[in-house]
């Protein structure tokens, strides 16, 4: 029995060649058709990599959204920090621009005819009064600078008030449209005919400054300039307060009164002036018998 079983194992083996060379001979041949085992197994095969890459993909594309959206986070950051300091460039250069304009300004101050007898010291605004009742700004200059009080106090555009109270580093300055009754300028309408009266505060009404005491036979007209007086020996003459916008009758019917737009902005003070006036008659006198000592 055993040669017999030996037999068969051999047949067994030699038909299990012959199939095997069949089938590689077979896959070797040239045909376009896959065999149906074939297209079973591609088909078994297509749809479990189906199964498995579409999570795949839908992880991989949710990890790069949030990776992309984490970046265009820190470049909105960045992009922000650049704005911000291009807000704050220009809100620097815009003051700069605006320092410039006034420094430019003040230079020409010096030839003027109404400074000619006087002498102009710079100074920067360093403090407001909050009260709107008492209009008080500070400034950077002081006794030891050479300022006393009732100096008037000028910008580039036009008088905004006087040198109120002094200390050796810092002054106060009182500014044309404070309230007090003893803020009084004398003033006149430079024109052909010499129209005088006094600056007294601001009106609450109209917001424009107030010429009082003007005579009732006065022609005055809207567009008219007022300058300082130069009486009472406090400011120069002929420093710009500002342009009449109307005028009308007191309520007494006794004289007149004018509303004036200042020239200069009191809202927006940064560099100012302080008038040093150098009054005239003041020169040592020469006695004409040591005329030749």
């Amino acid at each position: 029995m055993a040669p017999i079983f030996s037999n068969k194992r051999l047949i067994v083996l030699l038909v299990c060649i012959i199939v095997l060379v069949a089938l590689i001979g077979y896959s070797m041949s040239e045909r376009r058709d896959m065999s149906l085992p074939e297209q079973l197994l591609h088909d078994s095969v297509g749809f479990v990599q189906s199964a498995f890459s579409r999570p795949a993909h839908l992880a991989a594309g949710f990890f790069e959204t949030v990776n992309d959206m984490r970046t265009v986070y820190e470049e909105n950051k960045v992009l922000k920090s650049h704005l911000d300091d291009y807000a704050s460039l220009q809100v620097e250069l815009s003051e700069l621009r605006r320092t410039n304009e006034e420094l430019e300004a003040s230079l020409g101050l010096q030839d003027s005819e109404a400074l000619n007898a006087s002498s102009l010291r710079p100074a920067r605004m360093i403090s407001r009064s909050p009260d709107r009742w008492t209009e008080y700004i500070g400034i950077d200059k002081g006794a030891r600078h050479g300022i006393e009080e009732d100096m008037a106090v000028i910008t580039s555009k036009g008088l905004i008030g006087k040198v109120r109270d002094v200390s050796q580093l810092t002054s106060t300055v009182q500014l044309l449209s404070d309230q007090d009754r003893t803020n009084r300028i004398s003033a006149f309408v430079d024109g052909d005919d010499s129209v005088y009266g006094f600056i007294e505060g601001i009106s609450d009404e109209t917001g424009y400054l107030q010429f009082m005491k003007i005579d009732i036979d006065a022609e005055i007209e809207e567009g008219m300039t007022v300058v300082t007086s130069g009486l009472g020996g406090v400011f120069p003459s002929g420093l710009v307060i500002g342009e009449i916008v109307a005028h009308e009758t007191d309520e007494f019917g006794l004289t007149q009164q004018a509303y004036v737009e200042p020239s200069a902005d009191f809202n927006h003070l940064n560099h100012v002036m302080v008038v040093e006036r150098q009054a005239p008659g003041l020169e040592p006198e020469i006695d004409p018998e040591n005329e030749d000592d």
